[in-house]
């Protein structure tokens, strides 16, 4: 039973849901200002963000690729020599389509079909076909063993539930009553108990959901990758989808805590947006602050030229100054030696 289906949209909405849909709303209604203020600025974290959904969109479901080859199939210098390397040439592709056509795709069936047979046109897969065989999801136990978290809906009934679910979105959107962010929300969340692939599910739906959100004029997910932050907080986006998956089947789950973290990282990535944006100006002091907060914002080690993404408008030595000074007070400390030198927090 799915939650268009189910009738969850007409629920009343509690004002804590309320009130997080008003601060992006109030996000959205300062992005022309920044658009027109900083585009330079804007250019640089696009191209930072591409790379970091394309990465971390990846990493979630246990794919990676060395840097280097990374920044060389997202320049496409490289041709893909392997599985990995060609999940993310796919991704990168469906993800540039995204940033360049959302107005012209249509939420439907068939163009889902061919989201995701680009998604896997690098690789030999099942790519722009619905599954063939049921499928679920698992939570894998300390001795290795597999108990079954969630059943999907069966492959034999999955056409007509992405039927449903394309024609469903459609209709409240049309309506108008609901506000654009929960619908947003609630299309990737029951995309992802459909599950109607075998593989490339997650990437799915995280593509679609960002593609839902360009249309619906919330754009913050070009310049702060959204991936990236639901990759750093992964407990808490597997934590939300199971307490709001219980009972989807018989339509008696509850959207709230789904809605929570889905609105909780579209927040993060505004404030996130803002503090650089905000922190870009032409004096040393701005820069060298926007350094050090992003230093102190990094999770384990990390390098020199991780950290030069977050601060794209910043030069290789101020950010290594700032590395410097902060070493000098204690507050980070240097892994190695050379290029390949790696920082922590302390």
């Amino acid at each position: 039973m799915m939650s268009f289906r189910a009738g969850k949209l007409s629920e009343p909405v509690p004002m804590s849901i309320v009130n997080l849909v008003a601060e992006v709303n109030e996000f959205k209604g300062r992005q022309q200002l920044y658009a027109e203020q900083s585009p330079q600025v804007l250019k640089a974290l696009q191209q930072v963000a591409m790379v970091q959904s394309t990465e971390s969109s990846n990493r979630i479901e246990g794919i990676e690729v060395s840097e280097r080859k990374l920044k060389l199939i997202m320049q496409d210098k490289v041709a893909p020599q392997d599985r990995p390397e060609g999940e993310v040439a796919g991704y990168r592709d469906v993800l540039s389509l995204i940033h360049a056509s959302n107005s012209h795709i249509g939420i439907t069936p068939n163009t889902i079909l061919q989201l995701h047979r680009d998604l896997f046109k690098y690789i030999p897969s099942e790519g722009g076909r619905w599954k063939h065989v049921d499928n679920t999801i698992d939570d894998v136990l300390p001795n290795g063993s597999h108990i079954v978290r969630f059943r999907t809906v069966p492959a034999v009934a999955t056409p007509q539930a992405m039927d449903e679910l394309c024609a469903s979105y459609k209709q409240y959107s049309d309506s108008e009553t609901t506000p654009h962010l929960l619908l947003a929300a609630t299309f990737g969340f029951d995309f992802l108990c459909i599950h109607p692939f075998r593989d490339g599910n997650g990437r799915m739906a995280r593509l679609l959901t960002l593609l839902l959100l360009y249309q619906g004029g919330y754009e913050v997910g070009r310049y702060i990758s959204l991936e990236r932050v639901i990759e750093n907080s992964r407990e808490s986006y597997y934590e939300s989808l199971a307490k709001s998956s219980e009972g989807w089947r018989e339509g008696e789950h509850t959207l709230l805590p789904w809605w929570e973290y889905f609105l909780g990282v579209l927040i993060a990535a505004c404030r996130d947006f803002e503090t650089r944006v905000g922190m870009v100006e032409n004096t040393w002091g701005a820069k060298s602050e926007l350094v050090r907060r992003m230093a102190e914002r990094q999770v384990g080690d990390f390098s020199l030229t991780e950290l030069m993404r977050s601060c794209p408008s910043v030069s290789r030595d101020t950010v290594r100054s700032v590395l410097e000074q902060m070493r000098t007070e204690g507050a980070v400390e240097c892994l190695g030696r050379g290029r390949s030198a790696r920082w922590r927090r302390i």
